[in-house]
C-alpha cells in the first residue's frame, strides 16, 4: 500500500502512530495523522497549515478535548481505523487527478479534507481554518514548487502533455536546438508520409525498410521540416514526439497501472491537438503491457488509430512488420505502409557530405572526401550483411575515433607536461572572460613553453629509436620523420586545445581501408596494395609453390586478373574453376596457394568433401535443414561458414561424388554470386574463390604421359598433346555435368601428369 508514497508521507504515517502511543490510543485516527502532518514540517502539507495558522501545540490540544486520553496499554502494532484508512485511499484518488504518480503529504492533507467528516476536519474548524480554501492553497503551492522545478515556469510544467513528455522526447524541439543530424535526401519519403499525415481517418503511416536505411532519420526529417515551416498549414505548430514502449512499461507493478497511462497519454494528444506521435520498433506495441488478463498496447490504440484521434508514425523492419503487424489484421489496416529502400553508394555518398562536418566536429579532425567515397564503395563491396547508409556512416565514425586516438598518443613523460598544458590553457580563458590579459599574456608565453617542452619530448624519443636499415641508408628519411614528429605534436595539442584548424588530423582512405579490414578478416594490405602490381606478379608467386603446371597457373592468373579489372559480372564469385588431373598432380596445393596470395592465409578456405554428399537427404547439410527438421537451427555447413567469412576461399573436393541436387544449388551460387539458406537468409558468395576438383579424364591424362610428348617431346608437340588431351577432358565432363553447369564456370583447367624430374 505504501510504495508510492514519499518519504515525507511515510514520516507522516510514522509520526501520526507516535502520536497515538504518546496519547495512549491503541488505534491511528484521522486526528493522529493530521497531527503527523503538522510535526513532519517540511512538506507541502506542513507549509499550507502553517501558512493558515495552524500549529501543533494548539492541535494536540484540540484532539485532546474532542477524543480525551487513552487507557495507557498501546499494542506494538497499531491498526488505521476505517476512516483513516478511508483517508489513504482518498489521497490516492487525488494523486491520480492531480497526474501524479507518486502519494506526498499534500495528498494526504487533500484526503483529509475530502473525507470531512472525522476528527481531523472538526479540528481543523476549531482551529478556523476553511477547509473551502486548503484544496486551493494546496494546488498553488505544487504550482510553485513545479515552476522552481522547471526553471522559473517553462519545461513541463506548462506543458499540456506532462505524461507523454515523462514517457518520450521532443523531436520537434531537438531540430530547434540543433541536436537532430542532418536528414539528406529521402524527400519522396517524407512527401509520402506528410500525404498519409493530412488524410482523415487512419492517418497513420509506418515506415517499414531494413536496419539501418534511415526510417528514423525520415521522422527526424519531418520535424526538421516542421521546425523551419517547410510544411503544409495542416502540419504547421504540430509537435513530432517519440515515445518509448520500454519506459512506458517499466514501473507498472499493478494490473491496469500500465493502461492508465497510456489513456492518459491518449486524453493528453486528444487535448492538445497538435501532437504527432513517433513509435520507433512499433511492432512493440504488440503485447506490451499484456499481463494476464490485460489488453496490450495496440488494442488499446486501435479505436483511436482508426478515427484519426491519434496521428502516429511507426518504424519497423520488414521482418518485424510480417511477423508481428501482418498477423493481426485489423491493426495492420489502421497503418499505411511506406516503404524505405535502401540508397544507392552515390546517394549514400552525398549523405555522409551532409553528416561529414557533424563528426568533424565531434572527432575534431578533417574528413576527406576520398575517404567518403571509399566509406560507401568499400561498405557496399565488402559488408554484406549490414545495410546502406548505416555502414558506411559507422565505418567513418570508427575511422575518426582510430585517427583521433592515434594523434593523441603522447609518451608517459610527455603526459604529465601535457596536463599542465590543460590547466594552463583553461586558466588562461578564465583570464580573457575577466578581462585580466596581463595574466592571460603570461599563461600565453607559459603554454608556448610547455608545447616546446612536449615537441623536445616526442623529437628526443624518435631519436633514442634504433634505427631501421632503411632510415641508417637513407639520410632522406630524416625530414620525414621530423616532419611526422611535427605533425603528431600539432595535432595533439590541436586535441588539446580543440582548435580545428588546417593542420588537424585528416581521415583518409587509407583509415577506412583499415577499419573495413579489421571488420572483415581481409589483410588491409589486400584492399590498398596496388592492383597492377599484385596481377604482374601472380605467376611468379604461385609457382614458388607449385611445380610445373604451367598452364594451370597461366589459367588461374587469366581468370583472376579478368575478374580484377571489372571484365565480369559483379554479382557473380571472383572466379569458378574446375580443376580436372590425377591423384597428387597438385590440384589442393594450387587450392591453397591461391589462398594464401588472395586471403592471405591458406586457412582462409572452405573444404567440402563432395563424397559426404552422395545421398539426396545431405543437400540440406549445405544450406541447412528446413523448418520442423532436427537441425534447423544450427543453419547448413556452407552458408554458414562463409557468412562468418565472406572472404575464402570455396574448395569442393571430388565434385563428381556429389549428388546432381548439388548442382542445382551450384548453378545460382555461380550465376548470382549468393545462397538462401534455410532460415531465408542471402548469404553473399561475391567475394569467394570457388575452386572444384575432379578426378574425371586422369585415365585419360596417365596415357597421355605415357611418352607421348610430355616427358621426352618438346615444343609444339608437347602442347599438341596438352590441347588434345584437354578436349578429350572436357568431352569426358560434358557426359557427367549438365552443359548449363559448365558455362557457368570461368575455365576448366586440365592438370598434366608430373615428370620424373618434376
Amino acid at each position: 500500500m505504501f510504495e508510492r508514497f514519499t518519504e515525507k508521507a511515510i514520516k507522516v504515517i510514522m509520526l501520526a502512530q507516535e502520536e497515538a502511543r504518546r496519547l495512549g490510543h491503541n488505534f491511528v485516527g484521522t486526528e493522529q495523522i493530521l497531527l503527523g502532518l503538522i510535526g513532519e514540517g517540511t512538506g507541502v502539507a506542513a507549509k499550507v497549515l502553517k501558512s493558515m495558522g495552524v500549529n501543533l501545540k494548539d492541535a494536540r490540544v484540540e484532539v485532546e478535548k474532542i477524543i480525551g486520553r487513552g487507557s495507557g496499554f498501546v499494542a506494538v502494532e497499531i491498526p488505521f481505523t476505517p476512516r483513516a484508512k478511508r483517508v489513504l485511499e482518498l489521497s490516492l484518488e487525488e494523486a491520480r487527478q492531480l497526474g501524479h504518480n507518486y502519494i506526498g503529504t499534500e495528498h494526504l492533507l487533500l484526503g483529509l479534507i475530502r473525507e470531512g467528516e472525522g476528527v481531523a476536519a472538526r479540528v481543523l474548524e476549531n482551529l478556523g481554518v476553511d477547509l473551502a480554501k486548503v484544496r486551493t492553497q494546496v494546488i498553488r503551492m505544487l504550482g510553485e514548487t513545479a515552476e522552481v522545478a522547471a526553471g522559473g515556469g517553462g519545461g513541463k510544467g506548462s506543458t499540456k502533455t506532462p505524461t507523454l513528455d515523462e514517457f518520450g522526447s521532443n523531436l520537434t524541439q531537438q531540430a530547434s536546438d540543433g541536436k537532430l543530424d542532418p536528414v539528406v535526401g529521402r524527400q519522396n519519403e517524407i512527401e509520402r508520409v506528410i500525404q498519409i499525415l493530412g488524410r482523415r481517418t487512419k492517418n497513420n503511416p509506418v515506415l517499414i525498410g531494413e536496419p539501418g536505411v534511415g526510417k528514423t532519420a525520415i521522422a527526424e526529417g519531418l520535424a526538421q521540416r516542421i521546425n523551419s515551416g517547410d510544411v503544409p498549414d495542416i502540419l504547421e505548430d504540430k509537435r513530432v514526439l517519440t515515445l518509448d514502449i520500454g519506459l512506458l512499461v517499466a514501473g507498472t507493478k499493478y494490473r491496469g497501472e500500465f493502461e492508465e497511462r497510456l489513456k492518459k497519454i491518449m486524453e493528453e494528444i486528444r487535448g492538445a491537438g497538435n501532437v504527432i506521435l513517433v513509435i520507433d520498433e512499433v511492432h512493440t506495441l504488440i503485447g506490451a503491457g499484456a499481463a494476464e488478463g490485460a489488453i496490450d498496447a495496440a488494442n488499446i490504440l486501435k479505436p483511436a488509430l482508426a478515427r484519426g484521434e491519434l496521428q502516429c508514425i511507426g518504424a519497423t523492419t520488414l521482418d518485424e512488420y510480417r511477423k508481428h503487424i501482418e498477423r493481426d489484421a485489423a491493426l495492420e489496416r489502421r497503418f499505411q505502409p511506406v516503404m524505405v529502400g535502401e540508397p544507392s553508394v552515390d546517394d549514400t555518398i552525398e549523405i555522409l557530405r551532409g553528416l561529414k562536418e557533424r563528426y568533424e566536429a565531434h572527432h575534431r579532425l578533417k574528413i576527406a572526401d576520398e575517404a567518403l567515397v571509399a566509406a560507401a564503395t568499400l561498405g557496399d563491396r565488402y559488408i554484406s550483411d549490414r545495410f546502406l547508409p548505416d555502414k558506411a556512416i559507422d565505418l567513418i565514425d570508427e575511422a575518426g575515433s582510430r585517427v583521433r586516438l592515434l594523434n593523441s598518443k603522447l609518451p608517459p613523460a610527455a603526459k604529465e607536461i601535457d596536463k599542465q598544458l590543460r590547466a594552463v590553457q583553461k586558466e588562461k580563458e578564465d583570464a580573457v572572460r575577466e578581462q585580466d590579459f596581463t595574466k592571460a599574456g603570461e599563461l600565453r608565453d607559459k603554454e608556448v613553453e610547455l608545447r616546446e617542452q612536449i615537441r623536445t619530448i616526442l623529437a628526443s624519443r624518435k631519436d633514442d629509436e634504433p634505427a631501421t636499415a632503411e632510415a641508417a641508408d637513407s639520410s632522406a628519411a630524416e625530414p620525414a620523420q621530423a616532419a611526422a614528429v611535427e605533425a603528431k605534436v600539432d595535432a595533439a595539442a590541436q586535441l588539446a586545445d580543440g582548435a580545428d584548424s588546417d593542420r588537424a588530423p585528416v581521415v583518409t582512405e587509407e583509415d577506412i581501408a583499415q577499419i573495413v579490414a579489421s571488420w572483415t578478416g581481409v589483410p588491409v594490405q589486400k584492399l590498398t596494395e596496388s592492383e597492377s602490381v599484385k596481377l604482374l606478379n601472380m605467376e611468379e608467386t604461385l609457382h614458388q609453390r607449385l611445380i610445373g603446371q604451367d598452364e594451370a597457373v597461366k589459367a588461374v592468373s587469366r581468370a583472376i586478373r579478368r575478374a580484377r579489372v571489372g571484365l565480369k559480372n559483379p554479382n557473380r564469385p571472383i572466379a569458378s574453376f574446375i580443376f580436372s588431373g590425377p591423384t597428387g598432380v597438385g590440384k589442393t596445393e594450387l587450392t591453397k596457394a591461391l589462398a594464401a596470395y588472395f586471403f592471405g592465409s591458406e586457412e582462409a578456405m572452405i573444404r567440402l568433401d563432395m563424397s559426404e554428399f552422395m545421398e539426396r537427404h545431405t543437400v540440406s547439410k549445405l544450406i541447412g535443414s528446413p523448418p520442423g527438421y532436427v537441425g534447423f537451427n544450427e543453419g547448413g555447413q556452407l552458408t554458414e561458414a562463409v557468412r562468418r567469412r565472406p572472404y575464402t576461399v570455396v574448395l569442393f573436393d571430388e565434385i563428381e561424388k556429389a549428388h546432381p541436387d548439388v548442382f542445382n544449388l551450384l548453378l545460382q551460387l555461380l550465376e548470382d554470386g549468393r545462397l538462401t539458406d534455410s532460415k531465408g537468409r542471402t548469404v553473399d558468395f561475391k567475394n569467394t574463390l570457388i575452386i572444384m576438383t575432379s578426378n574425371i579424364g586422369s585415365k585419360v591424362i596417365e596415357k597421355g604421359g605415357g611418352g607421348l610428348g610430355f616427358e621426352f617431346g618438346g615444343g609444339d608437340a608437347e602442347e599438341t598433346q596438352y590441347n588434345r588431351i584437354r578436349s578429350l577432358v572436357n568431352e569426358e565432363l560434358k557426359q557427367y555435368f549438365r552443359p548449363e553447369f559448365l558455362n557457368r564456370l570461368d575455365e576448366i583447367i586440365v592438370f598434366r601428369q608430373l615428370s620424373r624430374d618434376e
